[in-house]
């Protein structure tokens, strides 16, 4: 497999990236790494060489956060291992990172998947975590018959610096979709109200890092949020609290306007846009236009395909369900973001 066939697809999420996601893991040449960097994240990517054994390690450990969630009752859809429970659980074992969201995207047996790269991963020499990342990769890509790897998480903005820097020759596909719509999708998903306590949480505490909050920083917090950060929690904290719409507008323009401001300083060749609207309203010529971008061929077959998964019904949710108030206080929240995607 030749590794400079990488691609991240970042973005807010919400976004039709999920879908996306399913549309191309049926392309026959692409190997389609769904949530890998949001379940794997900083931790996989250590500074100095990490062992087969220590890499392995950090695959395999449960996501923090994701694990407490699924404790406490607040199951996201991108929680796929879930749905279809194998000999891994959130209560006892704990869910192996890859085995949430990545493994269940590619085999319908994720535990055989996994039993499979142990024994090939912890058997790795010591080298960088970028190497044994693409050494992974491959292995995968060797594996299902794929030549081309895409990476698609949702909320990844932040990420796009740190993959530039660690896979300099990769490429990145910047998703979006139109700022109201996907605030409002956000405001209705379990993980993005998570997200926004979270962010409150390091506003109101100061760090950047959970790793860093003492007993003092807890203490600090009001009794709606200092249970969030235990093991489990009531998940009525998250599913039952009322949030200003406009805080998601905020967060949508935020991420907007740094994933534009990432991808269009980008190299020629190394980064493109591809808008959600525009998915639905040309998808052969978007799909195709994305897999030439990608290095694939935009096969007829996964075209008919492809565009038989693509549903329009949610487009304009805001203008429909909102209130005119509601509405225009929120495309307000998203002019940053819309600004930033009108200039390009």
């Amino acid at each position: 497999m030749t590794l400079r066939s990488l691609t991240f697809v970042i973005g807010t999420g919400r976004s039709g990236s999920t879908a996306l996601s399913r549309i191309l893991s049926t392309h026959p040449d692409v190997l389609s790494l769904n949530e890998y960097m949001a379940s794997v994240g900083d931790a996989a990517f250590p500074e100095g060489p990490l062992s087969g054994a220590e890499f392995w390690a950090a695959l395999f450990r449960p996501t923090p956060y994701f694990a407490s969630m699924i404790r406490s009752g607040l199951l996201m859809p991108e929680f796929l291992y879930t749905r279809r429970p194998g000999r891994y659980s959130a209560q006892s074992t704990g869910i192996p990172a890859l085995s949430l969201m990545v493994l269940p995207h590619l085999t319908d047996d994720p535990d055989g998947l996994l039993d499979e790269l142990r024994a090939a991963v912890t058997g790795w020499p010591g080298r960088s975590a970028a190497e044994h990342h693409e050494a992974l990769f491959a292995l995968l890509g060797a594996r299902f018959g794929r030549t081309a790897v895409v990476e698609r998480s949702g909320y990844s903005t932040g990420w796009a610096p740190g993959l530039r820097q660690t896979f300099p020759y990769a490429k990145f596909v910047h998703l979006h979709r139109d700022g109201p719509d996907c605030a409002l999708s956000m405001s209705r998903h379990i993980g993005y109200r998570t997200i926004t306590l979270i962010r409150e949480i390091r506003e109101r505490t100061g760090v950047e890092d959970f790793a860093e909050l003492t007993a003092e920083h807890v203490r600090s917090l009001p009794p709606d949020l200092a249970p969030l950060l235990a093991e489990r929690f009531d998940p009525a904290l998250v599913r039952d609290r009322e949030f200003p719409l406009r805080r998601f507008g905020d967060l949508w323009s935020e991420l907007v306007v740094d994933g534009a401001r990432f991808v269009d300083a980008l190299p020629a060749g190394q980064g493109t846009a591809l808008a959600y609207e525009e998915l639905l309203d040309a998808p052969r010529e978007e799909l195709a236009r994305l897999a030439a971008f990608i290095g694939v061929e935009p096969v007829p077959r996964w075209l008919d395909g492809a565009c038989a998964q693509l549903d329009g019904g949610r487009r304009g949710a805001a203008a429909k369900q909102l209130t005119a108030a509601d509405f225009e206080a929120l495309k307000e929240s998203c002019a940053p973001g819309t600004r930033a995607l009108l200039a390009r």
